[in-house]
């Protein structure tokens, strides 16, 4: 997963977009053992005004049993869209 985001590659069987509207835009989903338990992690994208790029890893779907989302996966989606963050960085060096 990490060298996904990392490198910029694009696998949406593992790490997509969930923007199921406007509000949630920046909510990805991280897919486990797809065809399994088909677990995900809904995270919230961060773009940083230095081009550093934040993915904040925030709820946790143990098992998804559709392939639509349904209002479970929605209202999660939507939570996550609505946490704000505040990034901050250590000053040393």
């Amino acid at each position: 997963m990490c060298n996904l985001i990392l490198n910029g590659l694009h696998n949406t069987d593992l790490y997509d977009k969930e923007d199921i509207n406007d509000r949630c835009k920046h909510v990805t989903a991280m897919k486990f053992f797809k065809g399994q338990e088909n677990a995900r992690i809904y995270c919230k994208v961060v773009h940083q005004k230095d081009k550093i790029y934040v993915v904040v890893t925030a709820e946790l779907l143990e098992r998804k049993k559709n392939q639509k989302n349904k209002q479970k996966e929605k209202n999660i989606i939507e939570k996550v869209a609505g946490y704000e963050y505040e990034i901050k960085r250590s000053t040393e060096n």
